[in-house]
Order: C-alpha cells, then structure tokens, then sequence
C-alpha cells in the first residue's frame, strides 16, 4: 500500500474532557466523538471568511486535526485563546507527526476515511513514515477531479467564505448545532441564498496558479494548484454565461461542475 506525504500539513491533537466541546463550538463541522469518518471543517472569521480548513478525525480519546502549514500558527493561537478555561490539551504535533494519504486505513497507524470522499487520511510519527512516497501529485489530481478546493494550494486565509467551498453541500457545516465563530454569516448566507462563487472544474490549463480566469471580458476568479492541466477554481457562477468561452491566460479552457453541485452555470443570487 502506498502513502503519500502530504508535507503542507500540520497536525494538531485535542484531548481532555471538554476537547470534542470546544472544537465542535468553534468550527463548521459536524466534529466526530468517535472513530469512523473524519469530518472537513473550518475555522471562520467574525466575519465568516475562512481562516483555517481540514479534516477531524477521532482516535485514542482525542480529536485529530490538519491544517495547511502557512495557517498553522496563526491555528494554534486562536484555539488556545478560545479555550479559556476547558479542560482541554491541545498538542501541537508538527515536530512529531506527519500527514499522508492513501487509498486504504494504514494498520498501526491513524487513520480516517475523508468526508469528502478523497480516500484515507493517515498520521503518523515522524519515524514511522520513512517509506511514504514525497511526491503528492496524485492525492492534488484526486481532489481537483472531485472539485475539491483547499486552503493553500487553491486560496489564501481569508479570501473565502465556506459557502464558496461547497462545504454547505458536502456536509463541511453541521446546520443544527448551536453557534460557532461566523455562524451568523454562515447562516445567513443560506436562507438568502447570497453563495456567488463556487468551486469549479477547470481543464486544459497552461497557466500557473493564481491566473484569472475570463468569462468573455469580465474575470470570473481565478485557478489554484494545477496538476496534469487541471485545476479548481472558485468562479462567479453568475459570470459564466458562456461556458465555451472561458479563458486562462489568453488560453481557451474547459470548465465544469463536480459531481456532486447543485449548481449551475450562469446562476445569480440575491444582494447580500
């Protein structure tokens, strides 16, 4: 079986009475309190953008948590500032630990079958993972195939909300349980209807990530990672009228929805 490295990943374990409590009130998600599925989540803003996104798993009494590495201090802080006075460890494993991804649950190791459908996330000690291959392109080809965006890879901190993830559609946000931080935004963006970007296939690419997408004249956003010609882009529904006319970088493209959107092309929403 192979394992992939995924070296942009920190891991983060909360343990403790009061840890499945504090990250459940904090983050979107729908945060496991047993082992099975690793659920995605992320860390808001007031202001509902999105600060921080990954997977939380639970193994050996404790939440396990990823993030990318350039949030992954900033993470850290706001998680002890919220904790306040819970009876809670938060162990910052990026020394220790690494992050992988496989087809298949790794025996003696961690692992967590991913939410979104992208096979296995496994965790490791650092001496344990010797044998995991460096080369993660194939896990990138996955996930841009699914139409998944990251953080990091696809868009800095800060620059999205979780609506323009697909997060609301694929079980990122947990609808029924109480508040969390950006809730109010989160919330109101689903009874309005407000969601104007979203994430969006893009195929024959010859551009580096970060280049505007054209939807005609008008920029619609722009591509993330791109691997094998591809790449998901968070785009303006609204000004993709003409899907045959999408360019990068002066470049006909392809673009196309993931499987699992409930949206369409040329969509519009209400004023926020």
């Amino acid at each position: 079986m192979t394992i992939l490295l995924r070296a942009d990943r920190a891991v983060f374990r909360f343990s403790g009475p009061d840890a499945h409590k504090l990250v459940n009130d904090v983050v979107t998600g729908p945060i496991p309190h047993e082992p099975g599925v690793a659920a995605w989540w992320a860390l808001l803003s007031a202001q509902g953008k999105v600060l921080a996104e990954g997977l939380a798993g639970w193994a050996d009494d404790a939440l396990w948590l990823d993030v990318h590495q350039s949030v992954a201090d900033d993470f850290f802080k706001r998680m002890k500032m919220y904790r306040l006075r819970a009876q809670v460890v938060i162990d910052d494993l990026r020394e220790s630990h690494r992050v992988g991804f496989s087809d298949a649950p790794a025996p003696e190791l961690i692992s967590h079958r991913d939410g979104t459908e992208l096979g296995w996330r496994i965790i490791a000690p650092v001496e344990a993972t010797a044998g995991w291959a460096a080369d993660d392109r194939a896990y990138h080809a996955a996930r841009i195939a699914r139409g998944i965006p990251q953080l990091g890879p696809d868009f800095p901190g800060m620059d999205a909300f979780a609506h323009d993830l697909g997060m609301d559609i694929l079980d990122g946000i947990d609808f029924v349980k109480g508040c969390y931080v950006g809730q109010e935004v989160v919330s109101r963006m689903k009874h309005r209807g407000t969601a104007r970007r979203r994430p969006v296939i893009v195929s024959g690419i010859e551009a580096a990530a970060g280049t505007p997408v054209m939807a005609g004249t008008r920029e619609a956003g722009s591509i993330g990672a791109v691997v094998d010609g591809k790449a998901v882009a968070i785009l303006r529904l609204d000004r993709i009228t003409d899907p045959a006319a999408v360019t990068v970088d002066g470049k006909p493209v392809s673009v196309s929805l993931p499987g699992w959107a409930t949206y369409q092309f040329g969509e519009t929403v209400a004023d926020e």
